[in-house]
């Protein structure tokens, strides 16, 4: 697994707030689709656990930091690989937390993005980030 440099975490923990997050994904939930959004709140509730690590924490403030910036790798109204990049972040936070996620903030982060998209797209998105996340 890659690892995450201090200098980098820190240039994009700066730029998260529970606002932000709010706002960036209402605007690229369709957009960007569940396999987006889904580990996004995923992260999201992990870190509002009181048993998660303040460095797990960190990293997922990193992480959704570089989601919500306006500008990075690869802009995000580029068609098909716009996302890629915040994608990569997402679940590259998603590896390292892997053993804090519960069933109950899986039922949380499914529940919530139920809300913006089918049945049918979450469960694949869930899917995909566990192939994700299982293939270190």
């Amino acid at each position: 697994m890659a690892k995450i440099p201090d200098i980098e975490k820190e240039k994009y923990r700066r730029h998260f707030s529970d606002s932000g997050f709010w706002d960036k994904l209402r605007t690229v939930a369709v957009k960007a689709g569940a396999s987006l959004v889904y580990p996004a709140l995923l992260l999201y509730y992990v870190m509002e656990s009181d048993k998660v690590s303040l460095k797990y924490k960190l990293y997922i403030m990193g992480a959704l930091g570089y989601l919500i910036l306006p500008t990075d790798l690869i802009p995000d109204f580029i068609p098909f690989f716009g996302y890629a990049d915040d994608a990569a972040a997402l679940v590259t936070a998603c590896k390292l937390v892997a053993d804090s996620v519960t069933p109950e903030i899986k039922a949380k982060a499914k529940a919530k993005a139920l809300k913006w998209f089918g049945l049918a797209d979450v469960s694949r998105a869930e899917e995909k980030l566990t192939r994700e996340i299982d293939e270190q």
